[in-house]
């Protein structure tokens, strides 16, 4: 796989065929993709709504209608809609809830090295958590992460996608219930294949010169 030629030939897709599907099988790879990706000391600091249904989909346009009415049609003509979220809060209790799901995968072969990696954890988490006070910006960065897994993972099966900023995250934080359960929304993503309509397809991809945007010692 030429992994290089996805990154030089996926785009922003600008509208969905409405009647085409996204093959389930290809679904659960993605949903692999997102569960895998990495996230600073494996916090996965992460949570991630996937519309699949007619009525999935409106539920999140709600966020779109609300000053980004431009977006709406992508979320309801997309085959599926990701709701990337990211954590309102990483407390102790979650910490250890990490470490129970990383001992029974068999990460630690010792106990000194399961203490390792909660005093590690537990550092950096506390740091961004108590010390400097951005764990919003810092989980937000993580979500980021998965989403640039999800992007590229897409464009390797031959899905297209849309990443959305342009939505409300209150609005579709109270229609989803997100804040109940510690969570609030970040991005979206509009999955699916490319209609027509969709004039970003055609246009040639523009990034700046290789030599501005990279330095080597």
């Amino acid at each position: 796989m030429n992994i290089a030629h996805y990154a030089q030939t996926r785009h922003a897709t600008k509208a969905f065929d409405p009647e085409r599907r996204i093959p389930e099988a290809e679904i659960e790879m993605l949903r692999t993709l997102l569960r895998h990706a990495p996230s600073s000391v494996n916090a996965q600091p992460w949570h991630f709504v996937i519309a699949a249904t007619e009525s999935g989909k409106a539920r999140v346009s709600v966020s779109t209608e609300a000053g980004h009415t431009y977006n709406t049609p992508k979320v309801v003509d997309a085959s599926h809609v990701v709701v990337l979220c990211a954590r309102t809060a990483v407390d102790d209790d979650y910490l250890e809830h990490l470490l129970a799901q990383e001992r029974a995968d068999g990460r630690f072969p010792t106990e000194e090295a399961e203490a390792r990696q909660r005093a590690t954890r537990g550092f950096y988490v506390g740091l961004h958590r108590d010390e400097l006070g951005d764990l919003d910006q810092w989980a937000e960065k993580q979500v980021y992460l998965a989403l640039g897994s999800l992007l590229l993972g897409a464009a390797t099966l031959g899905i297209d996608a849309c990443p959305i900023e342009g939505f409300n995250r209150e609005v579709l934080d109270v229609e989803l219930g997100l804040r109940a359960r510690g969570l609030s929304a970040v991005v979206l993503v509009a999955l699916g294949y490319r209609a027509e309509a969709d004039f970003n397809a055609g246009l040639p991809k523009s990034r700046l010169p290789e030599q501005e945007v990279f330095s080597d010692l």
